[in-house]
């Protein structure tokens, strides 16, 4: 693409549309030349979003095997199969060794080739083709050949296919909600010139890429396409940020690091050691010890067993409405320590409801949730009947019938079709015991005047008004006129219009008293964050003609104010508070109001009656130091763009916090990759936001993440168990394997690679995928967030395992010494080897089963609890005496036969671990119970 250097970036929302016109070499009525187009587009490049390039599957699939353990197993496989081959022998272990290498490189790319989809889903928003002006003829052409200074034209169903200046708006409305992440529909006008903070959201000049036109027609002058529009920044800024390694990630590199070096530290001593007492004619046999050491020290079957362990926790967490897109995002979960919540629709249930209801004589609460039309009108703490009351009656009425949206119970929930605010005045009325249906039909809709941003008001005439005699105690004016006018609309504004008020069933003049009260009022529900509404009404003794509404909207008779608000999920609050106990900190980034974020974050516990909240404008002034030492404090954002989404999250990493962030539109989705744990609406979300994603919540419930964390802190902690389980038992192998040519009079080892693989797959991964399905713990959600940073072996694991490795070497070499002994005296005389081959397998059985839990005593648990460890445990062992008694695989693994005497002491010496890890448990309680003391 040609680039030559397009003038900077103009703040077109200030921009008049002569001067916008003028800066583009534009005309409205002709647009662009053929020749212009040509030349714009070898200037700008086509209109689409432009894709860097990642790292192909080839790449992928090789970085698996830069893993250090992996290295070295591949090292060892090699050295294996050149001995293999120098003894004429069929180098088994080399391929088995090879064959686990593959393995866990394979799984490796499953886990992270996943392919980066959020920029195709961001192209898929592009519009196909586009109606343009060019050489003063009306053209339709592709998208991607729009250029800056196309005229472009818009209808209701078109999808918009770059930002634009409005130059001429008729009635249009535009759903951004993609974009800026509010559901509610943006009336746009082209005569605005707005101030250069304006916020994305208020722009009500301008039209972006991507989003839709709901209703009204509008032309646009073209001034962004391509990578310059806001879609094309998200985009950049989506491409932008790095994929970070997960705290798991991050210690499994740790782990790895510290068993190799400890390998070759001991490889090294064990091979310098003998030839240095044994000759240099020692050496071959020294490398056949130093293989099996460098097998026994990786944990071959850790990378599978945690794949599976995650695996499972994403089962678990769809069965509690959360889908994991990225496996290594389960574990993330338990060490989240900040939760950023968008508010609609996760904190809220995105469905208004009216809560409140004031005329100038009285106040009425109203109860109820969602949009099921059931609950009370409450006045001064007394249940009240609103249709004996001449204005709060009309007002329903009003809200009812001067509105275009139905209540309907779909699948058994109540539902709107239409628009939400007007849905609740629906819901509002039925409350009160109001018949749509019924005075739908008795009272005929002579003329509607729609609402527009300039009157900011609807109003509708009705015929038959005389059927409301048994419903509503009507004023006797509204009796005696042939014509009924309801009008409702911004509380300002239609406050503008009326002349008089009721007071009991009678009209009064309107004074300055009444109207300051009224404004009052407005703002006081304001403050709420409610959304306030007026309500007006008055007789007509004739229907006015279609157009005009300025004339007939005036000496109105005032109403009240309704307030509603998109009402909380009643779970949220539990789930705020059990965030709070847990020790994670939850954050509302919000595009609503500030005040409205405010009232809500307030009554849900977010934030308390003195925090502080920061708005879109507050952030654009901050540095991002400042912003840095800001969010320690703030835990509300309101009228935020993408770009300060994605500050706010850069902000708490650098404050080493584990962030997730929630989000549903486009405008989301570079936070959410940014953010250690995206999570994506199921419901209300766009594609864009889904595959920028790691998580999806089914439900779009704050609720759903709370629980995903529990679940998470359930497979952190089953993953330190069986890592505490697996590497203990390695440790111990180990040191056996290292201690045999020192202790036994031959230069020898008891195990081959072979049988250490088997060990470390089978002996150590059915136990351990047992111990991945162990129940939480009474208090996961009571504990703070572990340290993101600590170290795999921190909280005395590492500590734990070298002790039980020692312990296990102890009992192992003492029964190898015994065994040596006793194998010489007659018969086979390598059985000793199997048999500390099967004392070393047996005692990881009663590891597995004590490791269980660190506090309680296997006694004290119930082994039905986890029945998959007691499972485990026959399986194994039978597995194991396969391996002696059945011919074949005794051949292949390279065991002998055993005595049932030999058998009964291999048993007797795997028990001692099993004590061991018991007596340990018995004497820190009784330690604790002496310091408590």
């Amino acid at each position: 693409m040609t680039d030559l250097s397009p003038p900077p970036a103009t703040a077109w929302h200030t921009v008049g549309t002569d001067a916008a016109l003028s800066q583009l070499d534009s005309h409205a009525d002709t647009g662009l030349s053929a020749q212009a187009v040509v030349e714009r587009r070898s200037q700008y490049g086509p209109n689409e979003l432009e894709e860097t390039g990642g790292r192909p599957a080839w790449r992928i699939l090789l970085d698996q095997f830069t893993n250090i353990m992996l290295l070295m197993l591949i090292a060892v496989a090699v050295v294996s199969g050149v001995l293999s081959f120098r003894n004429q022998e069929f180098p088994k272990d080399a391929i088995a060794i090879f064959a686990i290498v593959i393995l866990n490189g394979v799984l490796g790319y499953l886990q992270e080739s996943r392919a980066e989809k959020a920029l195709a889903a961001l192209k898929q928003m592009a519009s196909p083709s586009v109606l343009v002006q060019r050489d003063g003829r009306l053209q339709e052409v592709p998208s991607q050949d729009l250029v800056p200074g196309d005229i472009m034209l818009l209808e209701a169903g078109d999808q918009v296919a770059a930002d634009g200046r409005l130059l001429e708006a008729v009635n249009l409305q535009l759903r951004e909600s993609a974009l800026t992440g509010e559901a509610q529909g943006v009336n746009k006008q082209a005569n605005y010139t707005l101030a250069d903070e304006t916020a994305l959201a208020e722009r009500k000049n301008l039209v972006f890429q991507g989003t839709e036109v709901v209703q009204g027609r509008g032309r646009v002058l073209i001034t962004n396409t391509g990578m310059k529009t806001e879609l094309g920044r998200i985009a950049a800024m989506l491409q932008g940020v790095e994929t970070e390694p997960t705290p798991l990630q991050q210690r499994m590199t740790q782990l790895g690091n510290v068993l190799v070096t400890g390998s070759l530290t001991l490889v090294a001593i064990v091979v310098v050691g003998g030839v240095t007492f044994a000759g240099w004619e020692s050496f071959e046999r020294l490398l056949e010890v130093a293989l099996s050491m460098a097998v026994a020290v990786v944990p071959e079957g850790l990378p599978a067993v945690i794949t599976v362990t995650l695996a499972i926790g994403t089962q678990r967490m769809v069965r509690r409405h959360a889908l994991i897109r990225r496996l290594p995002a389960v574990e993330t979960l338990g060490s989240v320590t900040t939760i950023c919540s968008d508010k609609t629709g996760t904190l809220t249930q995105n469905k208004m409801v009216v809560q409140q209801v004031r005329t100038l004589s009285e106040t009425l609460q109203i109860t109820g949730d969602g949009y099921a039309p059931e609950g009370d009108f409450v006045s001064e703490g007394q249940l009240v009947d609103p249709r004996q009351s001449a204005d709060i009656g009309l007002l329903l009425l009003d809200g009812l019938l001067c509105n275009d949206s139905v209540l309907q119970k779909e699948a058994g929930d109540w539902a709107i079709m239409g628009d939400p605010t007007e849905g609740a005045l629906v819901v509002m009325a039925a409350k009160s015991g109001l018949d749509r249906h019924r005075l739908g039909h008795e009272l005929r809709r002579m003329v509607e005047f729609p609402f527009s941003s300039e009157r900011k008001r609807m109003s509708v005439v009705l015929s038959g008004v005389e059927a409301l005699r048994s419903d509503l105690n009507l004023p006797g004016n509204v009796v005696q006129a042939p014509y009924l006018m309801l009008a409702k609309g911004s509380p300002e504004m239609l406050l503008e219009c009326c002349t008089s008020h009721l007071r009991g069933a009678e009209g009064v003049p309107l004074g300055e008293q009444a109207r300051s009260q009224i404004l009052s009022d407005n703002a006081d529900m304001a403050a709420q964050g409610l959304r306030v509404l007026g309500f007006a009404y008055r007789p007509l003794e004739a229907v006015p003609a279609e157009g005009e509404a300025d004339r007939a909207e005036q000496d109105l008779v005032w109403l009240g104010l309704v307030g509603m608000i998109d009402a909380l999920r009643p779970e949220v609050r539990v789930a705020v508070e059990r965030c709070r106990s847990a020790g994670i900190r939850p954050m509302m980034i919000t595009g609503d109001h500030q005040l409205t974020a405010m009232a809500i974050a307030q009554d849900l516990g977010i934030a308390d009656r003195e925090a502080q909240s920061l708005s879109g404008a507050d952030l654009e002034k901050m540095s991002q130091a400042e912003l840095e030492a800001a969010v320690r404090d703030v835990n509300i954002y309101a009228r935020v763009s993408p770009e300060h989404k994605l500050r706010i999250v850069k902000a708490l990493q650098k404050d080493h916090q584990i962030v997730a962030m929630t989000g549903d539109g486009v405008n989301d989705a570079p936070a959410l990759k940014q953010a250690e744990i995206g999570i994506a609406m199921g419901i209300t979300g766009t594609d864009v936001s889904k595959e920028a994603s790691d998580m999806v919540l089914l439900d779009d419930n704050f609720a759903t993440i709370v629980a995903a964390t529990e679940e998470g802190r359930v497979v952190y902690t089953n993953i330190r168990r069986f890592v505490k389980y697996i590497l203990g038992s390695n440790i111990g192998e180990l040191l056996t394997i290292a201690l045999s040519p020192l202790i036994l009079p031959i230069l020898d080892v008891p195990l081959t690679p072979l049988q250490i693989l088997w060990m470390n797959l089978v002996t150590d991964g059915f136990p351990a995928l047992a111990l991945a399905v162990e129940p939480a713990e009474p208090d996961v959600m009571e504990r703070s967030p572990h340290d993101p940073q600590e170290s795999i072996f921190a909280r005395g694991l590492g500590a734990y395992m070298l002790r039980i490795g020692v312990v296990f070497a102890i009992i192992s070499v003492t029964m190898m010494v015994w065994a040596y002994n006793w194998s010489q005296q007659g018969g086979d005389p390598d059985r000793w080897k199997t048999m500390v081959f099967t004392t070393l397998c047996l005692a990881q059985m009663g590891h597995a089963i004590a490791v269980r839990s660190s506090t309680r005593l296997t006694i004290e648990m119930s082994p039905w609890s986890n029945p998959f460890v007691l499972a485990a445990v026959l399986l194994t062992c039978v597995l194991q005496l396969m391996l002696i008694y059945v011919e074949p695989l005794r051949n292949f693994f390279g065991t002998h036969m055993l005595s049932s005497f030999e058998l009964l002491i291999c048993f007797g010496f795997s028990t001692l671990l099993f004590v061991w890890v018991e007596f340990e448990k018995i004497y820190r309680r009784l330690r604790g119970k002496i310091v408590r003391d």
